[in-house]
């Protein structure tokens, strides 16, 4: 099962619809907790819905709810403190939850119905999004995860985070992994 990526950035429509197609896109499932943008209009909730069926026929969800970024860190966890961004940190702790868990499975259903789809968030690259920790989760359900980055290039294949710890289909980020990680990154 593949799912793709992709950021909006600051492409037009027209220009994210061209990559979509370029890799075969079904379902575009819109991944950002708010689903607008002040600076490109063109990619707020309400406009994705009418004119991206209409330009490439191509279904857009979205899932923002279920597995948008911006959450709040449950201080009572310690094990996503790998992360030092407060954002991944927050995230990481939200996919311990039952709601993420729920959503997750949701987008699993979509991708086994409309293969293949893609997740949508603003960032341009997927290191610097929360689509990195979902697509680590995706990962250890099985999915092959490939991010589009731009046209004509064949997307990257995603790499599960270094000082993630998978356990089953959990998966946790522990500060003693990330500093492991970091102490081989040097000795290598």
């Amino acid at each position: 099962l593949t799912v793709f990526t992709i950021g909006h950035s600051s492409r037009t429509l027209a220009e994210l619809a061209d990559l979509l197609e370029e890799h075969g896109v079904k379902v575009l499932v819109d991944v950002r907790t708010a689903p607008r943008s002040r600076s490109n209009p063109h990619f707020n909730r309400e406009s994705m819905g009418g004119e991206l069926p209409r330009l490439h026929g191509c279904q857009y969800e979205w899932m923002g709810r279920e597995l948008g970024g911006l959450r709040k860190r449950n201080k009572a966890l310690a094990a996503n403190d790998g992360w030092e961004n407060e954002s991944f940190r927050g995230y990481a702790d939200y996919m311990q939850t039952p709601a993420f868990a729920a959503g997750l499975q949701q987008l699993l259903q979509l991708a086994r119905a409309k293969q293949p789809v893609c997740l949508m968030c603003a960032e341009t690259c997927h290191w610097h999004c929360h689509r990195m920790l979902l697509c680590d989760a995706l990962e250890v359900h099985g999915c092959q995860v490939r991010h589009i980055m731009q046209r004509g290039k064949a997307p990257l294949a995603h790499q599960l985070t270094k000082f993630a710890r998978v356990h089953g289909t959990t998966i946790t980020y522990p500060a003693a992994a990330q500093q492991q990680e970091a102490g081989s990154d040097a000795a290598g």
